[in-house]
């Protein structure tokens, strides 16, 4: 074979010399890593997601569902002139329990209320709590219910449905795993939807969804975009107040740890010297003593020389509520807490967690919550009817972004990896689960270069077949 046929030949393109390609600017290697994170990590978390929306969907009006639930107790028959004392309340309650010792009381937090007397009931560890609700003009018991931390039977159920699925410590992993995802999917969104603005793209469309003349995935995709745009906001806020309340998040693997003082500060209500022939003060002169108003929680002392503690419990801004110790023998107050008390990172935390469960600015923060969770319900079906346009499973493998390890080069790699185990350690169940998304992520780029070096392969077996014949019917020739 001569020289002149060799250069003839075509080229194999499995020995093609392949030029490094350089190193991506900053703006693409955030869209590249944004686009990558938005679209599979999107896929994997928004079923987790969906469950967290319905869950809290329903668990935001549970004050008005227990209000209807359990209405004749949690309301007086009639509306008296004056109230009985805490301590006569109280008497009425222990003596249809005899067997219980007071834990807590609760005061009403309106005129139509009855006063709630919190009992601890003899049973294994774990048993709830045996709230008794008494008529505070009358002293009658309008009925008893099993509470856990104050919280009635059917906030319990739902609250433990939206955090747990009632699946118990397993459970807490399903949202906090949501809930950590979800910044960098919405930010991910977030980036990819402004990098239109870089195409001379009008504000209005960026903003709005401009949908006219645009069909199919296109259309899709406006609405996705730019409602995405409006909810990223809300969502950066209920993930990161729901974070502040999960198990792992903040570095904490125990909940006695508390690293960046994530929780609010509580009263040390140390013991107090106990004089000699003393009676202990009782509960209305302890809340006397307290100077608070609106909803009490008293808790009386626990042994000889404990304080009493009154803390203001309402709902409403957390800064008009304060907490006293007072001296169980002299009535005195030996300490005080208010908000100014509270470190910046409790201050936001603790607007943040009551912004969450709906009770920072009554129903206007429930409506406001319920908005969000319909909106993120609606953006999630989007962004599937999206992927199953463009689904892998159709044959179209060139709809997934590229992947994003192999494009970075030198110190974006850097960044990024850095960047990484400093959320990985913050978010503990992130970094775990970014673990199996890496690896998903790796089996399913494998796949597809796999089956794309096959067909290739296939294609220059017949390339190369087909010279071959050529070149022996030539010879044939006369």
């Amino acid at each position: 074979m001569s020289s002149t046929e060799t250069a003839r030949q075509p080229a194999d393109p499995r020995h093609r010399a392949t030029r490094p390609s350089p190193s991506p600017r900053p703006g693409t290697v955030v869209q590249l890593v944004a686009r990558r994170l938005h679209f599979l990590a999107g896929i994997v978390v928004a079923p987790f997601l969906a469950v967290l929306c319905l869950t809290g969907l329903v668990y935001v009006f549970s004050p008005q569902i227990h209000d209807s639930l359990y209405h004749s107790d949690l309301h007086v028959n009639r509306v008296g002139d004056t109230t009985r004392p805490l301590a006569e309340q109280v008497r009425a309650a222990l003596t249809a329990h005899p067997e219980a010792t007071l834990k807590q009381v609760l005061t009403p937090p309106a005129p139509d209320r009855t006063t709630r007397v919190v009992l601890s009931v003899p049973g294994p560890a774990g048993t709830p709590d045996r709230t008794v609700f008494v008529d505070p003009y009358t002293g009658f018991i309008n009925g008893e219910l099993a509470t856990v931390e104050n919280r009635l039977p059917a906030n319990t159920w739902l609250r433990q449905l939206h955090s747990n699925l009632h699946l118990g410590a397993a459970g807490r992993l399903y949202a906090e795993l949501a809930a950590s995802w979800v910044p960098l999917i919405a930010l991910g969104g977030l980036a990819l939807w402004l990098a239109r603005t870089r195409r001379k793209r009008k504000l209005r469309e960026v903003l709005l969804p401009a949908v006219r003349g645009k069909t199919g995935w296109q259309r899709l995709r406006a609405v996705h975009g730019a409602a995405g745009l409006w909810l990223t906001l809300g969502l950066l806020v209920v993930s990161g107040t729901g974070l502040a309340m999960t198990q792992f998040a903040g570095g904490r693997g125990d909940q006695a740890v508390d690293p960046i003082h994530l929780r609010a500060p509580v009263l040390a209500a140390m013991p107090v010297p106990v004089p000699p022939g003393a009676s202990p003060i009782d509960l209305d002169r302890a809340v006397a003593a307290a100077g608070l108003s609106g909803e009490l929680a008293v808790v009386p002392p626990s042994a000889p020389g404990m304080p009493f503690t009154v803390a203001e419990t309402g709902e409403g801004l957390p800064m008009h509520r304060g907490a006293v110790a007072v001296d169980p023998y002299t009535g005195g107050v030996t300490e005080r807490l208010g908000w100014d008390d509270y470190s910046l990172v409790a201050k936001l935390s603790t607007f943040g967690t009551e912004f969450h469960t709906g009770t920072l600015f009554g129903l206007a923060n429930q409506l406001v919550l319920a908005v969000l969770a319909a909106a993120t319900l609606v953006l999630l079906a989007l962004g599937y009817r999206m992927w199953w346009i463009h689904n892998p499973y159709r044959g179209r493998w060139a709809s997934l972004p590229r992947p994003v390890w192999r494009q970075l080069r030198g110190p974006w790699l850097s960044a990024v990896l850095l960047g990484v185990a400093v959320l990985a350690w913050l978010l503990p169940v992130f970094g775990a689960s970014l673990v199996v998304f890496v690896l998903l992520d790796a089996g399913l780029t494998r796949l597809r270069a796999a089956g794309t070096r096959r067909t290739r392969d296939s294609q220059v077996q017949v390339r190369t077949v087909g010279v071959g014949d050529n070149r022996v019917r030539g010879r044939e020739q006369p």
